[in-house]
């Protein structure tokens, strides 16, 4: 895939904020394939492409005119509601980011995936043959998804039975109000549902980073009684008056954010001796039964688990994302080259009083590295070695 003359990976990056679809093209082109042949003459093997909802109406003349320009069919994209590149947030204003990858060795598959329904039911169809034999432990998938057409939690729990261990990281496109509104790109290929995807083989080192913007309250309980997303019980006892007592220990401030913000994390991987931030998958508490001490979450939860309450602001946000960047910088083998963000349209200025907090973040801990990226409405991204789509996260690719 790669010239054999290339011997060393190379990362490029570009944003463009003008209104004409055109004139946003070339400028993105022009910038991120000057930056990747500042050390010579190469073409990109691979190519990521983020555009508002202002240039989606334009998203099939978009496809097919980077095509051209890049010198490259492997390219994957979709729309978003804002737009991320190197340090900066667009948000509601047009704009095109634009992230290239050259790579010195390995592969990078790209693919159009869908729900194909069956007589046993929904199944995933559109995996190339290229594909289907052993995963080497150097493999990660890049998805982007149509959020009404593609059932995405369906592909991760198949993926993390069959290829157990190998990340995905990704989002599903956003800013559109109904069905058929959303644009994925796919080479010269558009889509208005389904997903797009590439599969990257022998290529890259990588870290994930997945800032739930969350922190543990109290202290972590037992599931002993549940039914789908209803907690009955927590530690033998009702889930709510355990709740409640909790409550009664926390400063004013907390309470608050509990009454706006609760949410509850269940651990991954229950074999340790105590849990960390980083430990939990966090999810939304969707409603609570006074009468019967129950608590219902966004997600089912099983007898035996461990949870711990969890509430969500913005310092606790800002802390975690850069406590943990600055882990997966101190414990990276090499420099940090490129990177991919997927963060939520419940972010950004919804969430922190500075503008561009995802993006600075990462610009000021790994430096002004390659970034491309998009508010999602569901960001993909793996906890615990298990991959899940999350909510009010920043999930991040770091390329060394």
């Amino acid at each position: 895939m790669s010239s054999s003359s290339i011997t060393q990976t190379q990362f490029a990056s570009a944003l463009s904020t003008l209104s004409s679809t055109a004139d946003a093209v070339e400028e993105v082109a022009r910038k991120a394939l000057t930056a990747l042949q500042s050390s010579g003459p190469r073409t990109p093997d691979l190519g990521l492409v983020f555009f508002s909802n202002h240039h989606a109406p334009e998203a099939d003349f978009l496809a097919k005119k980077l095509c051209a320009l890049l010198g490259t069919e492997n390219l994957i994209g979709c729309s978003g509601e804002s737009i991320v590149g190197t340090g900066v947030e667009v948000e509601g204003s047009p704009a095109i980011s634009l992230w290239l990858a050259s790579f010195a060795t390995g592969t990078a598959t790209p693919m159009y995936l869908h729900l194909e329904q069956t007589a046993e039911g929904g199944v995933i169809d559109g995996w190339p043959e290229a594909i289907s034999g052993e995963w080497s432990g150097d493999t990660f998938l890049l998805l982007l998804g149509e959020p009404y057409s593609f059932p995405a939690d369906l592909l991760l729990e198949r993926l993390n039975e069959d290829r157990a261990g190998v990340p995905v990281v990704g989002g599903m496109a956003s800013g559109g109000d109904s069905p058929g509104e959303h644009r994925l790109i796919l080479g010269p290929q558009t889509y208005a549902e389904g997903a797009v995807a590439v599969l990257i083989q022998n290529a890259a080192k990588l870290h994930t980073v997945v800032s739930q913007g969350c922190r543990p309250i109290g202290k972590p309980f037992i599931v002993t009684r549940a039914e789908r997303n209803v907690i009955q019980e927590l530690g033998g006892r009702p889930a709510l008056l355990q709740l409640k007592e909790l409550f009664d220990t926390l400063p004013t401030r907390e309470q608050a954010l509990v009454q706006r913000k609760l949410h509850l994390g269940r651990v991954v991987s229950e074999y340790r001796d105590h849990f960390e931030q980083g430990d939990f998958l966090v999810r939304n508490v969707v409603g609570i039964d006074p009468q019967a001490g129950a608590i219902a979450i966004g997600d089912y939860i099983r007898v035996g688990q461990t949870v711990q309450f969890h509430v969500r602001d913005q310092d606790a946000a800002d802390a975690e994302l850069k406590q943990l960047l600055a882990v997966a910088k101190s414990g990276a083998a090499g420099v940090p080259v490129g990177a991919l963000l997927f963060t939520c349209n419940g972010r950004g200025s919804r969430m922190f009083k500075e503008p561009h907090h995802d993006a600075a973040c990462i610009a000021e801990k790994l430096g002004d590295i390659p970034l491309a990226g998009f508010f999602a409405a569901g960001e993909i991204g793996p906890i615990g070695g298990q991959n899940f789509v999350h909510g009010f996260t920043a999930s991040i690719v770091i390329f060394e």
